[in-house]
Order: C-alpha cells, then sequence, then structure tokens
C-alpha cells in the first residue's frame, strides 16, 4: 500500500526528471544549430578560398596566354615601319603597291595577323594584306582612327575597336614611319582574337578583357563585347562610341556587378538564363590599362562543404547529447531504484510492526520452503553429474570405438613381427631379427602415439601442423598394411616421384592414409587381380594424393551420405573411419573426397602444400 506523502514524492520526481529531459532537448537543439552554422560557415571561408585560389591561378594563365598572343604582334609593327619597301611606296609619286600588297598577304599568313597595312599621311590606305579580298582596306580613308591620329602624333599607338570595313573587333598596333625627322605613313597590325576566345570558351570559365574605360573589349561570351562594368556618362558614351565605331546597342552595363576593388569573391551572375554563383578573380595585363577578369563556376562544391561540415557537426552534438541522454537515463534508473528501495524498506517496517506474528509465521513457511529448495538444489546437481557423466561417456565411447578400429593393424603387425624376429633368431640371422624388432618398436611407438592422442582428449589438444614429407607418411603407412596386402594378394601400383612437402601433422597423416588403404584393401577380398594404386600430384598450391582401387566401388545408396558418423557397409564396421579421416584432413587446412570412377573407388586427399 501507498502511503500519499510516497505518492507525492513520487511525482515530484517524475516531474524534476522531465525538467531535465526537456532542458537536455533543448540544450542539444542550441548546441546542435550553433555548431551546424559555425561549422558551416567556417567550412564555406575554406572552401571559398581554396575557390579563389584556383580562379586566381586560372586568371593568371588566361593572362599569360594573352600576353603572348599580343608579344608576337607587338613586334610586327615597327619592323614594318622600317622597312625599304613601306617607305619607298609612301615616298613615289607614282606607288606601285603590287609587290608590297604579296609580301604583307604572306607576312600576314605566317603570323596569323587578321590584317597589315600601311596608310599615308592623309589617312588613305596604299597597301594591305587582304588586297584580294572583298573586304580590302586598300584606298579607304582612317585619318579619322585614333590609331592613326595617336601614332603620326606620338610615334606609336594601341586601339581596340570594330573596323569600319571589315565590322570585326580587334586590337590596331598602329607605328609611325619617318623618312628622317619627317613622318610619311603609317604601319597598321590588326589582331582578331577569335582563336583566344574560343579557348576560352572552351575551359568553361567565362573569361573577358576590360579596357581603362571600363569596356569590355575581349570575352568568351560574344554578348559581353563592348558592354561596360558599370553605367557610362552621357559624353563618355557618345566618344567611345564615335571612337570605337559601336552602334547604338553597345555600351550597355553588364547584367551583373563586378566588385569594384578588384577583390576576388563570389559573385551571382545570369548566365544561359539562370543565377548561379561565381568566384571572380581579377588581374593586370602587360597592356597599360587592360585587366583580365575571369568567372569561375562554384558548381555546389562550397555548399556541399557546408553542408557536409553541418552535418558532421549535428552529428558529433548529436552523438554527445546521445552519451549524456543515457549517462543521464542510468542515473535516473539509479535514483528511482534507491527511492523505491527506499520506499520498501520503509513499508517492511510499517508491516513488521502492525504484523509481528503474521511476519514470523510467513518466517516458519520461508525456511521450510528454503530446506526444500535446497533439497531440489542438490537434487538437480546431482541429476547435472549424472549427465556430464553420462555426455563424456558417449564422446569416449565412439573416440574408443575410432582408436580401435585403427589400432587392429598395427598390433597385428607387432604380432607378425615378432613371429618373423623368433623365426630369425631360431636360423640364427640376428640381424634380420634386429630389424624385426626395430620395426616392433616403430610399430609401438605408433600405437603409444594413438594411445595419447585417446589421453589428450580431454585437453583438446591441437595437432602440431608442420611441413611433412608425404612420401615418408606413405612409407609408415604401407609399413603396417604391407603384410595384410601381401596376405590378401593385393598388388599395390605405387607411382614414386620427388619428394613432396605438405602441411599436416606426421602420425595423423599416416592414420588417414592407412584407413582408406585398409578400406581399399577390405573391398579386394576375394579378388584375384586386386591392385590399389597411390599417385601423388602437384595441383596449383596444393597436393593430391589419390588412393583407388578397383573393388565393387561405393554403392549409390550410400555415396551421399558416405560420411555421416555411424553409417557403413560392413557387417562389423563402425562407421567412424570415413568420419575421422576426413575430420582429421579438415585439421590439417585440406580435402578428403570420393571422386567418381569408371571401377571401383577412388579417394582423393588434398593438402596444402608446404
Amino acid at each position: 500500500m501507498t502511503t500519499p506523502a510516497a505518492a507525492s514524492h513520487s511525482e515530484g520526481l517524475v516531474r524534476r526528471h522531465a525538467r531535465l529531459w526537456i532542458a537536455l532537448i533543448l540544450a542539444w537543439l542550441v548546441v546542435t544549430t550553433t555548431a551546424a552554422y559555425g561549422l558551416g560557415e567556417t567550412a564555406r571561408k575554406g572552401a571559398s578560398a581554396e575557390l579563389a585560389r584556383q580562379s586566381e591561378s586560372a586568371a593568371a594563365l588566361h593572362a599569360a596566354v594573352l600576353r603572348s598572343e599580343l608579344e608576337k604582334y607587338r613586334a610586327l609593327a615597327p619592323a614594318m615601319a622600317t622597312d625599304a619597301d613601306v617607305a619607298r611606296l609612301l615616298l613615289s609619286s607614282r606607288p606601285d603597291p603590287a609587290m608590297l600588297n604579296q609580301r604583307l598577304e604572306a607576312l600576314a599568313d605566317q603570323t596569323r595577323a587578321s590584317a597589315i597595312y600601311v596608310i599615308g599621311t592623309d589617312g588613305v590606305t596604299r597597301a594591305a594584306s587582304n588586297w584580294r579580298q572583298p573586304i580590302s582596306f586598300i584606298g579607304a580613308d582612317y585619318s579619322f582612327r585614333p590609331y592613326f591620329v595617336k601614332a603620326m602624333r606620338d610615334g606609336s599607338a594601341e586601339f581596340f575597336a570594330l573596323g569600319t570595313v571589315s565590322g570585326t573587333p580587334g586590337l590596331f598596333l598602329a607605328r609611325r614611319v619617318v623618312d628622317g625627322n619627317r613622318a610619311i605613313g603609317v604601319v597598321v597590325v590588326k589582331v582578331e582574337f577569335d582563336a583566344l576566345e574560343a579557348e576560352w570558351r572552351a575551359s568553361g570559365e567565362p573569361a573577358y578583357v576590360v579596357d581603362p574605360g571600363g569596356v569590355v573589349l575581349i570575352t568568351s561570351i560574344p554578348t559581353w563585347r563592348f558592354r561596360t562594368l558599370r553605367p557610362m556618362d552621357a559624353e563618355s558614351r557618345r566618344l567611345t562610341l564615335a571612337d570605337q565605331t559601336l552602334g547604338d546597342g553597345a555600351l550597355t552595363p553588364l547584367p551583373f556587378q563586378t566588385p569594384d576593388n578588384g577583390a576576388t569573391r563570389l559573385i551571382e551572375a545570369p548566365l544561359d538564363g539562370v543565377d548561379r554563383p561565381w568566384m571572380h578573380a581579377r588581374i593586370d595585363t602587360m597592356t597599360p590599362g587592360w585587366t583580365l577578369h575571369l568567372l569561375t563556376p562554384d558548381r555546389g562544391a562550397i555548399e556541399t562543404s557546408v553542408a557536409n561540415a553541418r552535418v558532421l557537426a549535428a552529428l558529433i552534438a548529436t552523438l554527445a547529447f546521445g552519451v549524456a541522454a543515457v549517462l543521464l537515463r542510468r542515473r535516473q534508473q539509479a535514483v528511482v531504484r534507491q527511492r523505491a528501495a527506499e520506499a520498501a524498506r520503509q513499508e517492511l517496517e510499517r508491516r513488521i510492526e502492525e504484523r509481528t506474528r503474521d511476519l514470523r509465521q510467513a518466517n516458519v513457511a520461508l525456511n521450510r520452503q528454503i530446506e526444500e529448495r535446497m533439497r531440489a538444489e542438490a537434487s538437480r546437481e546431482a541429476l547435472r553429474d549424472e549427465l556430464v557423466q553420462a555426455g563424456k561417456l558417449a564422446a569416449l565411447g565412439q573416440i574408443a570405438a575410432g582408436v580401435a578400429h585403427e589400432i587392429n593393424q598395427p598390433v597385428a603387425a607387432i604380432r607378425t613381427q615378432a613371429e618373423t624376429a623368433s623365426a630369425y633368431l631360431e636360423r640364427a640371422q640376428e640381424a634380420k631379427a634386429v630389424r624385426a624388432l626395430g620395426r616392433i618398436g616403430e610399430l609401438t611407438a605408433r600405437i603409444g602415439a594413438i594411445t595419447q592422442e585417446l589421453r589428450a582428449f580431454s585437453r583438446k589438444s591441437e595437432p602440431q601442423l608442420r611441413p611433412v614429407s608425404l612420401n615418408e607418411a606413405i612409407d609408415g603407412a604401407l609399413l603396417l598394411l604391407g603384410g595384410r596386402l601381401r596376405q590378401g594378394g593385393v598388388r599395390l601400383v605405387r607411382a614414386r616421384g620427388g619428394d613432396v612437402q605438405v602441411i599436416a601433422d606426421r602420425f595423423r597423416l599416416e592414420q588417414v592414409i592407412v584407413n582408406l588403404m585398409q578400406n581399399a584393401a577390405e573391398a579386394l577380398e576375394g579378388r584375384a587381380d586386386g591392385r590399389i594404386h597411390l599417385t601423388v600430384r602437384r595441383v596449383g598450391e596444393l597436393v593430391e594424393l589419390r588412393i583407388a582401387d578397383n573393388g565393387p566401388g561405393v554403392a549409390d545408396s550410400i555415396r551421399d551420405q558416405l560420411f555421416t558418423p555411424f553409417l557403413t557397409s560392413k557387417a562389423n564396421g563402425l562407421g567412424l573411419g570415413l568420419v575421422i579421416c576426413r575430420d582429421l584432413v579438415a585439421g590439417f587446412g585440406g580435402e578428403l573426397d570420393l571422386r567418381p570412377a569408371e571401377t571401383g573407388a577412388v579417394f582423393v586427399v588434398s593438402l596444402k602444400a608446404a
């Protein structure tokens, strides 16, 4: 019976435990959220920094390719400005540009320049590499082009614009031609960047080159050409449109904001109609005022790193709080058990005070039950000992039956050798008698080894596996069975080859060979042409010992259960020989099988080669 005070105390304990669990869950939520956010942001910074390093390296590589491309052409205009044929053409009153046109055409083909042309002081083109083409520059007036004006004034000029004749964008490299101290014309090399832009486009990283005014000149995205990093005022826009011969649709801002400070950071840029994050990198080029901008795709690497970090943080926090929850649960269970024990003790004391007489009667009854239980426990122990002894006797009976099956042949051989030794002694042939007695000693040692295995049954000792000569094991087995085979008229055919080492226990391997040959000999009883074939061969990492006879073979009715204990076709057999042999071979790490044969039975022992 539970008192009101105990019930109230139990309810208070439940409420305290519930508050602890709520606090633990809230702490888990707070810590998990904080850790996931913090570790995610750390991972975001690390992934962004790595992407920024990759983007800066790629931008430097793009700038190096651009610089290499420009250096091929920057030396071409000064070289042509000092050419005698160019000066002769510009100074002649009746010029014939045919030969110079051919030279310029060949030079443009060799250098892959878009066009090379010579302009007089009046701004009219005298000779050009594209003189054969429909868009030939010969006769075109370029006196208004900024690169002509600046070259005539300063000696050289570089200007990126649309061609007035070809309509294609390119970089115009101009060099003044002088005769003494007098300017007589300008040589211009036009460079187009179609191949370079195609390479950038194939890399999958949008790149664009911007002039000092913020106008995109070279780009892997054709729609970005002649757009600006930021809006231009009306006057600057008018002058740039005029200088670069652009249409009214040019000089509009790019569809994304380029960082003003040139820092490498993530931006949002719409490509293929979808806003995606790109890592923006900027690097100066060798051309004054030109800067190269590169957008490296994020490809979800940053968000993947953030997600992985947050999942890891959540797992760690959950694991830590899971351990805390287990500890809290154990502590609460301990407190509950302690409270329950205290309550039981108090209840017991109350009942002792109220029912002392009933307790004494119950104590007497309990003593009687204890005595009965002790007697039952003693009976159970005795019964268990009997069962253990019975199990041991059954196991020893099986082992003894198998050992008796194997010792029969050595005992018979000992008797034969003893009779032989006696006969030799009667004939005064001491040397042969000594050999016979030595064989008796060997057979006695063999019997001792078998009985030692029986004594070691209780210790369950493992066989001593080591490299063993298979020929020596066969010789030992034949020593036991030679007389039996001769008496039975069984001819042994043994293919003796080189010595082969196998992993086995010497005595147990001999026991297997003896048992299998004994079975073969018994199967050949009564046959005049009985033969047993012993063959040893190497198969990969295994060594196979084949024991074949020409007897009646194994009946189909027992072939599938041949290795089942106590299953035998012999009148006086125990059905343990083959079972023991297979277990011994398995202990060596090998296999014992019955192979199909046209006549007789073929048993194969497969062992690991040493």
